[in-house]
């Protein structure tokens, strides 16, 4: 379009920014919005939450607020976009303060409001706001829950170690539970190491959904974590047999508008002999700074050392030590992960962005962890 003289109008820049969204193309966003400036595209409420939703979603929170803040008119989808992204930025109370303003000026909440609202609970721990709001959504709000809504409930219980409750819950659920439901829950047997539930919970999704390797991956980790050794590898073992498949894990980061992909071990990029001669540097003044390699992460059985070498692989350590290299002190490093970040690659990226001084982003399948000064924004609950 550019190359023809063509400029682009608000239905254009929604869907290009949609684009961005979906890609976590932050730069490219940005790039959109000084073309909308520039160009003196009217600004209108579908477009000014498609800004909001592309900053939100790609991690830049507080450019999604300034346009919020900025927009002369505002609809339930506008609102909605920014309780949802500080949901997913682990700002819970922030979200909270939205949802309740939205109110204030007149709005209604919609059904997708109140999954936010119930996000945002979730990430930040705020298990009690959360039940009140679920419970009060068909009286207050007049809206049914729906099996959405039940999967954030059942998220936030898991979440906070409340394992009984959130499969009680499950019990009276008025639909069947689907993956995110049953997945949820696994997912918390996992962090609080409640392997009774997890096998329930786990044959119910493999009935379900015999052919998502997930659900076999995280109960083989759940084994592996109660050194059930045996048990872990007899379900790799039918995973094999069954011939199902689960994507690696990998890490992205985008630099001068290149994303750079990287996964476990990976030797294949070209610049691979100075990413770990940095990712080297970066675990000796980590570790001088208190780290300590969290070798509970490790789910095979093997020596301390080997445990310890196959912690440094991790895809974000080197795409962490990549950013490092590639970017200009000062300068936020995003980065984005397709699986949960795990706990030793938490605890060690807390240290990178203290004794580095840089502000470090990483989003997961559905959160943002923002990482400054040794601690992170979700004040280590996620």
């Amino acid at each position: 379009m550019q190359l023809k003289g063509l400029v682009g109008d608000k239905v254009t820049m929604v869907s290009l920014l949609l684009a961005c969204t979906h890609l976590v193309a932050l730069e490219t966003g940005k790039w959109l919005h000084a073309y909308i400036m520039k160009k003196v595209i009217e600004v209108d409420v579908a477009l000014g939450t498609a800004l909001v939703d592309m900053y939100a979603k790609c991690g830049s929170i507080e450019n999604a607020e300034i346009v919020f803040e900025e927009l002369a008119e505002k609809d339930v989808m506008t609102w909605t976009a920014l309780v949802v992204g500080l949901a997913m930025c682990g700002q819970g109370d922030e979200a909270l303060k939205y949802f309740h303003e939205m109110q204030i000026s007149g709005l209604k909440p919609d059904a997708i409001t109140l999954v936010g609202a119930l996000v945002a609970c979730s990430h930040a721990g705020l298990v009690e706001e959360g039940i009140s709001y679920f419970n009060s959504m068909t009286k207050t709000y007049g809206i049914q829950p729906s099996i959405e809504h039940y999967g954030c409930f059942v998220d936030m219980l898991g979440r906070a170690g409340r394992i009984a409750e959130a499969e009680e819950l499950i019990k009276k659920m008025p639909m069947t539970p689907d993956h995110f439901v049953l997945g949820g829950l696994l997912g918390a047997c996992r962090i609080h190491c409640n392997l009774e539930v997890a096998e329930r919970v786990a044959q119910q999704l493999l009935e379900l959904y015999p052919d998502n390797g997930g659900s076999y991956i995280i109960l083989s980790n759940i084994y592996s974590l109660s050194r059930k050794w045996e048990e872990a590898k007899r379900i790799r073992e039918l995973m094999a047999e069954r011939k199902i498949k689960k994507s690696p894990g990998c890490s992205l980061i985008e630099v001068d508008g290149v994303v750079h992909e990287f996964i476990k071990g990976d030797s294949s990029h070209p610049q691979s002999p100075v990413i770990y001669e940095m990712l080297d540097d970066m675990l000796s003044r980590t570790k001088k700074a208190g780290y300590v390699s969290n070798k509970s992460e490790v789910l095979f059985d093997m020596d301390e050392e080997e445990k310890e070498t196959a912690l440094n692989l991790h895809s974000e350590k080197l795409a962490l030590a990549f950013g490092l290299i590639s970017t200009s002190p000062g300068i936020p490093i995003r980065i984005v992960k397709n699986l949960r970040v795990c706990s030793d690659c938490h605890a060690a990226i807390k240290l990178v962005s203290k004794v580095y001084n840089r502000e470090i982003i990483v989003r997961n399948r559905n959160r943002f962890h923002q990482f400054k000064n040794g601690s992170c924004s979700c004040r280590d609950f996620w």
